[in-house]
């Protein structure tokens, strides 16, 4: 069975304004989310299921899928913060979303299969969905417990304009991951790539792995979520900015010794609209790799 890729598209970009996973970036009109999709063909994935939030589901359907058509079978699956499990309501003064393993929750009645998670608004390049492609399709059938994380090198992941967060990741000697620790000011000083931690800069090498969220999993991963998501919103439910991570589940899961995630190298160059003026920088780089033939002019 081909493997599934699950796209998280029900964020707003707060930092860049506006729905960014509809901002067209390609020569022909694409959006990031179509490269990734078009990346995940070529890779060996055979549905694309997207969440979404239900109030921009038509110009969804009509600006994104309608592509797809023909091409790859499609789902959709919407996120709200009132879908909680039994038991739990949602505060009436929580606005925000309850982060993006509870987004992934949303993908449990559909997807039986591998899949993989991704952002909507990341640009994440051919290589890697060929590594998560290949590790996902050569599990075994009913496999559990093993799953993985393509590991960007860091270098590979920072923005021209800013600091950027990113999960920088420790794993074992056989590639298996042991912690991944969000952190939230990165950038390249005097040379050199480095994170804040408290008041301090600390330095860490260019290949250092750092999750971007391309994460590969097996459907018992859904159970393991709702379960937890249980005992996370017994401490959070009344801390209106609490957000439930993958990270979080991950993190767990591995030291509890329940599952193992291997950490896949990728050799692709990460990049994004972070902030408004990486803009422009992202449609030059597209417009550079269809000039170089990794993607064509017109992808659908």
């Amino acid at each position: 069975m081909k493997p599934t890729l699950f796209v998280l598209a029900a964020g707003m970009g707060s930092r860049y304004g506006g729905l960014k996973q509809l901002d067209t970036l390609g020569p022909s009109g694409e959006t990031i989310m179509d490269y990734s999709v078009f990346d995940a063909i070529r890779g060996g994935f055979g549905k694309i299921v997207f969440v979404i939030r239900k109030d921009f589901e038509d110009d969804f359907r009509r600006l994104v899928l309608s592509k797809y058509e023909g091409h790859v079978p499609t789902e959709v699956v919407f996120q709200s913060i009132n879908d909680l499990p039994e038991g739990f309501a949602c505060p009436a003064d929580r606005t925000k979303p309850w982060g993006t393993n509870h987004a992934v929750l949303m993908g449990k009645d559909v997807i039986n299969e591998p899949f993989c998670v991704i952002n909507a608004d990341d640009f994440y390049g051919r290589d890697c969905f060929a590594v998560m492609g290949k590790f996902l399709s050569e599990l075994p059938e009913g496999a559990k417990n093993t799953y993985s994380m393509v590991g960007f090198r860091v270098a590979n992941t920072l923005s021209e304009n800013g600091k950027v967060s990113r999960g920088v990741c420790e794993v074992d000697d056989r590639n298996h991951l042991t912690t991944v620790v969000e952190r939230t000011e990165i950038l390249r000083r005097e040379g050199q790539v480095c994170y804040k931690d408290g008041e301090d800069w600390v330095g860490i090498g260019d290949n250092t792995p750092v999750s971007m969220n391309v994460w590969g999993f097996t459907p018992d991963y859904f159970k393991y979520s709702v379960d937890y998501f249980k005992e996370w919103l017994q401490q959070n439910i009344n801390t209106p900015k609490s957000e439930y991570f993958i990270p979080l589940m991950v993190n767990k899961l591995i030291t509890d010794g329940t599952a193992t995630v291997e950490v896949l190298d990728t050799t692709s160059k990460w990049f994004g609209v972070t902030y408004a003026e990486d803009r422009q920088g992202v449609v030059d780089k597209i417009r550079q790799l269809v000039d170089e033939g990794v993607y064509p002019e017109k992808l659908f």
